[in-house]
């Protein structure tokens, strides 16, 4: 039987991102990071629980 190895995103609470699907949220911090679920809180959208095994955070300088 075989078994999936643990996800491990390069995302990390602190780090300043943006969704690559809704630059109107604007810039977002990261919450908090529980194996692919992402939460981060947007300027114009508010908190996100996003899966980074879908989407792509691009992180900002």
């Amino acid at each position: 039987m075989e078994s999936n190895p643990p996800f491990r995103s390069f995302i990390e609470p602190g780090q300043r991102v943006r969704h690559p699907s809704h630059p109107d949220w604007g810039e977002g911090q990261v919450q908090s990071v529980i194996g692919e679920r992402v939460t981060v809180n947007f300027e114009h959208r508010g908190k996100v629980l996003i899966n980074a095994r879908v989407v792509d955070l691009d992180i900002q300088g």
